[in-house]
């Protein structure tokens, strides 16, 4: 009896590499998932902008010294005010145009920061606003050290000067009287998470 041996049909070369390369997009598509799982444990540079909650160190700031962060964006001043800073706020009350921030409350002041230090009560020396002016847009420089300097009154307590229409701010972020800027800086969400760590973008209400 003759023994039939069957050859097996000729793989079709192209096909072939499409499955390799199927396989291999699936594999990388795997790894690209768990990549991205990973990662979103820590806010993307997209997820910041978009409004992520970010988180600040405040450990190493001394009383008069100011950090900068970002969230969505904007540029967060985190202001450690002296004693001195904190006495001068209610020396400026009949000088300001929202001395208690009763303007837009909802937008530019959360309830908790609805005080004279425009600061959680638990950290009242610890002021936290957006650095932008809210006349166009500018950003304005600090002016913390009080005194007679140029561009700004002989009785000046300390503070933010915007360069660009001469709106003038309180170390509390407090418009003065008179000025181009409408409304005090705005004071964005934030909660303390210890003593020394601020949460941006999230306060106690949303945690």
């Amino acid at each position: 009896m003759t023994s039939q041996v069957k050859n097996n049909p000729p793989v079709d070369s192209s096909k072939r590499t499409w499955i390799i390369a199927s396989s291999c997009a699936g594999a990388l598509g795997g790894g690209a998932a768990a990549l991205t799982l990973g990662g979103s444990l820590q806010p993307s540079e997209r997820a910041k902008a978009a409004g992520a909650a970010v988180e600040a160190d405040i450990s190493a700031l001394k009383p008069g010294e100011k950090m900068t962060v970002e969230w969505r964006g904007k540029p967060v001043w985190i202001l450690k005010r002296t004693p001195e800073q904190m006495a001068a706020l209610a020396k400026v009350d009949s000088q300001l145009a929202d001395p208690k921030s009763e303007r837009k409350v909802d937008e530019l002041t959360p309830k908790y920061a609805r005080n004279e230090f425009r600061a959680r009560e638990e950290h009242k020396d610890v002021l936290v606003v957006v650095g932008i002016c809210s006349h166009l847009g500018c950003s304005p420089s600090d002016r913390l050290v009080a005194g007679p300097q140029p561009s700004l009154p002989d009785d000046w307590q300390g503070g933010f000067l915007c360069p660009c229409h001469g709106s003038t701010f309180d170390v509390a972020g407090r418009v003065y009287k008179n000025k181009p800027a409408p409304d005090n800086l705005e004071v964005p969400p934030y909660m303390y998470t210890s003593a020394t760590k601020i949460l941006i973008g999230q306060d106690v209400a949303s945690a």
